[in-house]
C-alpha cells in the first residue's frame, strides 16, 4: 500500500504546478443567493419555475436587477438543450448570454467556477450562476442506450472491484469506496451511521431541506439493508428536485452600487480523472479521492490558508460513506483518521470543523444542477453570520466540494470579511 501511494504522489507531483498558480485577476464578490426548498420527485414544481424563483430570489438577496446581469451559466443534469434560457425566461428577457452547464452531480458548482472566472478575469462585472433538476423516483440509470456510455470504463472497473451486478451503480461505487476505506482502516458501517445521524441532527434545524427528522445511529443501522455489511437505506441520499442561484459580482461593481461585498470567493479549483482513478484498481480511486485531494490543495495553495483555518464545510456527502472518505482527501484529517474523527464527534458542532451544518445532501437533498450552489447558499448565510439555528459561532472561512463522476470536482474557498 506504501508503494502505490509513493507512485500515485510521484504522478500529482509532476501535475501540480499546472493548478497551482495563483490568481492575480479581480476579486470576487458573492452579492446574492438563493434557494427554494427541496422536495421530492413528483412534489416539486416544474423545472423552470424552480429555476426562475431561485434566480429572483438571488438577485432580491443582491440588491441587483436582472437588467444589470451581464451573462448567465446554468446548470442542470436532466434536460433538454437550452432549459437555461426556459427558466431565465420567466426572470427576463435581456439578450444576454446563457450558457447551459452539464457536468454531473457538480454541475452546479461547475456553474459558479465559470461564473467566478468570468468575473476574476474581467470580462463581466455581474454575473448569475443557476443551477436546478427536476428528478423522477428511482436510481440513476443511462438516458441515452444507443451510444457509448461515459462511465464505461467505471463500470468495468466497478464491476472488476466490486461485482454485486443486482446492487444499483451509484450504490456500487460509494459503497464499494467506503468498503475499500473498511478493508484498509477498520472502518465499520456504525462509522456511516454516526455520520448520517450528524447529518440529521444538522437538517432539523433548516427549513429549506428535504428531511427534518432527526435520527439515531441505531435507526439508521436499522433501515433497508442495500448491501450486507457495508450500506443501509439511511446512507443514500435521495432523488430531489430543487433550485439554487448566486449572483457574482466584482469589487468594483460592488462598490459602485453599495452592494454587500463582506462575502468573497479567494479561490477555486476544478479537477478531473488522473490516471490513478483506474490503475490504482482502487474503489476509493475511483469514486475521485485523487480529484477531491487535489482540488483541495490547489485551493490551499492559490491562498495561502491552512486548512486548520477553515471553520465550516459544505462537502459532497451523496453517501455516508463518500463523507467519511472525503475527511481525507481534503485534509480535515490524515489519512486512515476518518473513523477517529468521526467518533470524536470533530465533524460537528464542537469539533475541529463543522461539516455540512444544512444537513448535506443526505438530509437537505440532492438535485443535481442545484446542489452545489444550495453549498454556496449555506456558506454564504453562514459566513454573514445568517444561518439562524445552525449558525457556526464565529465563522470567517469556509471550504466547499463538490464531486461528479465521469468525474470532475470543485473545491471552492470562501472567506467574509
Amino acid at each position: 500500500l506504501g508503494d502505490v501511494y509513493k507512485r500515485q504522489n510521484r504522478y500529482l507531483e509532476k501535475t501540480e504546478p499546472k493548478m497551482t498558480k495563483k490568481s492575480t485577476g479581480n476579486k470576487v464578490i458573492v452579492a446574492g443567493v438563493g434557494m427554494i426548498p427541496f422536495a421530492k420527485p413528483g412534489a416539486s414544481e416544474t423545472y423552470d419555475i424552480m429555476g426562475a424563483k431561485a434566480a429572483k430570489l438571488a438577485l432580491r438577496d443582491s440588491g441587483v436587477d436582472y437588467k444589470n446581469i451581464q451573462s448567465a451559466f446554468v446548470g442542470y443534469v436532466f434536460g433538454d438543450s437550452t432549459s437555461g434560457q426556459r427558466a431565465l425566461y420567466h426572470v427576463g428577457m435581456t439578450g444576454i448570454p446563457i450558457i447551459n452547464v452539464n457536468n454531473n452531480c457538480s454541475t452546479g458548482s461547475t456553474a459558479l467556477y465559470l461564473a467566478r472566472q468570468a468575473i476574476e478575469s474581467g470580462s463581466s462585472d455581474c454575473v448569475l450562476a443557476l443551477g436546478f433538476e427536476q428528478m423522477r423516483p428511482g436510481a440513476l440509470g443511462d438516458i441515452y442506450t444507443d451510444r457509448p456510455s461515459p462511465f464505461g470504463e467505471f463500470n468495468e472497473t466497478c464491476e472488476q472491484l466490486v461485482g454485486n451486478a443486482e446492487i444499483p451503480l451509484a450504490l456500487r461505487y460509494f459503497g464499494g469506496a467506503g468498503k475499500s476505506h473498511m478493508v484498509k482502516y477498520g472502518t465499520t458501517m456504525k462509522d456511516f451511521a454516526k455520520i448520517r445521524a450528524k447529518a440529521s441532527r444538522h437538517a432539523a434545524k433548516n427549513p429549506l431541506a428535504l428531511f427534518k427528522k432527526e435520527v439515531s445511529e441505531e435507526e439508521v443501522m436499522e433501515s433497508p439493508i442495500m448491501w450486507p455489511g457495508v450500506m443501509t437505506r439511511l446512507m443514500a441520499c435521495p432523488p430531489t428536485c430543487g433550485g439554487a442561484a448566486a449572483v457574482l459580482v466584482s469589487e468594483k461593481f460592488a462598490n459602485k452600487h453599495n452592494i454587500d461585498s463582506s462575502v468573497k470567493i479567494l479561490a477555486q479549483a476544478m479537477t478531473t480523472d488522473y490516471e490513478s482513478t483506474f490503475s490504482e484498481k482502487d474503489m476509493m480511486q475511483l469514486v475521485g479521492y485523487d480529484m477531491t485531494k487535489e482540488a483541495a490543495k490547489n485551493v490551499y495553495q492559490q491562498t495561502g490558508i491552512d486548512v486548520k483555518d477553515v471553520d465550516v464545510v459544505e462537502l459532497h456527502d451523496c453517501f455516508a460513506h463518500n463523507e467519511l472518505i472525503t475527511y481525507e482527501a481534503l485534509g480535515l484529517c490524515e489519512e486512515g483518521e476518518a473513523q477517529k474523527f468521526v467518533q470524536d464527534g470533530d465533524n460537528t458542532f464542537g469539533g475541529k470543523f463543522v461539516t455540512n451544518p444544512s444537513g448535506g445532501l443526505l438530509s437537505k437533498g440532492h438535485p443535481l444542477g442545484a446542489t452545489g450552489l444550495a453549498q454556496c447558499f449555506e456558506l454564504t448565510q453562514q459566513l454573514r453570520g445568517n444561518a439562524g439555528e445552525k449558525q457556526v459561532d464565529g465563522a470567517k472561512t469556509a471550504l466547499q466540494h463538490n464531486l461528479g463522476l465521469g468525474g470532475a470536482c470543485v473545491a471552492t474557498l470562501y472567506q467574509s470579511s
